[in-house]
This record gives C-alpha cells, sequence and structure tokens, in this order.
C-alpha cells in the first residue's frame, strides 16, 4: 500500500513538473502578492536567447526550465540524452540519442563526422567530416567536452575553455 501511495506522489509531480515546464510564449503577468491591488507587472522572456527583462524586488522570475541535449559518451562510445551536466561533462545520462544535425564524434577515427545512418546513440554509416554548431567537442585525451577555437576537417586543432556538452 505505501508504495501505490509513493508511485502515485512521484507521477503528481511528475505530470505538475512537465506542465509548469511546458513551452511558453508571450508576456508573463506577476500578480501583486496577497491579492493586492494593482495590474501587476508585466515581462517578457526570451528564453531562446536566455535572457529576461528583470523583475521588480521580491517578485520571482520567469526562469523556465532546463533542456537535456544530446552528448557523446566516452565510456559508452555512443550518444545519450543528458539530464544534468557542466564542466564539460554530462553528470546524469538518458536514453540514446541522435543529435539533432547528425554531426556526432566517431571514436575509432577521433574525429567528428556526419553520421548518414543513425542507430540507437551510435552511428552505423558515416560521412564527411563535420564540427557541431556550437563547437562544443569532445576531447578523448581528458574526456571532457571543450569549446573549439580551430576546427579542422572534423577534428580540433586547438581547444579552448570547458564547455556544457
Amino acid at each position: 500500500m505505501r508504495y501505490n501511495h509513493g508511485v502515485r506522489h512521484g507521477i503528481g509531480f511528475l505530470v505538475v513538473g512537465l506542465v509548469a515546464c511546458g513551452p511558453k510564449s508571450g508576456p508573463t503577468t506577476v500578480q501583486p502578492p496577497n491579492g493586492g491591488s494593482g495590474s501587476g507587472v508585466v515581462t517578457t522572456t526570451d528564453l531562446g536567447a536566455g535572457s529576461a527583462k528583470p523583475v521588480p524586488p521580491g517578485e520571482a522570475p520567469d526562469i523556465g526550465c532546463l533542456t537535456s541535449t544530446c552528448v557523446f559518451h566516452g565510456g559508452g562510445a555512443g550518444y545519450f540524452t543528458c539530464l544534468a551536466g557542466g564542466n564539460g561533462t554530462c553528470f546524469h545520462f538518458g536514453a540514446a540519442c541522435t543529435p539533432a544535425d547528425a554531426c556526432m564524434f566517431d571514436p575509432t577515427a577521433n574525429a567528428y563526422k556526419q553520421c548518414t545512418k543513425p542507430g540507437d546513440g551510435t552511428c552505423l554509416a558515416w560521412g564527411a567530416a563535420c564540427a557541431p554548431a556550437s563547437k562544443c567537442m569532445y576531447d578523448a585525451r581528458d574526456k571532457l567536452h571543450h569549446t573549439c577555437e580551430q576546427v579542422s576537417g572534423g577534428t580540433c586543432a586547438r581547444y579552448g575553455a570547458l564547455c556544457s556538452p
């Protein structure tokens, strides 16, 4: 009986989280606390650019929700959904995935290539050399992601600072 109760609460929180983190568009109105009078404060949030106009003190801004990315996992030699990460690595992996642009790291060639036939987080057939649009590339030497300052034929000739995959 306790298990069912816990599972139901977990599902409830998941549903609330999904609804709360759904796509947002347009202005957000923040009402005065305790049902006070006034028209509220209108703020606009551009989640795509990661910026927002400031909100008055004492009111919570709409910060949006975390988004997952599709990153290379060196130990798994494939791509997986990154549910939490930073400092050049992913801390919590989810399901296998394929990056939107299909530019994937080939661990055999130690280079990025266009995947012409993706399959379950790996590539079954490789195409020409490429580089991720973000220039956040996996470095097999330290097994971390760095900003590539000089892309060269699917490899990075000069790595810069760590980046979030």
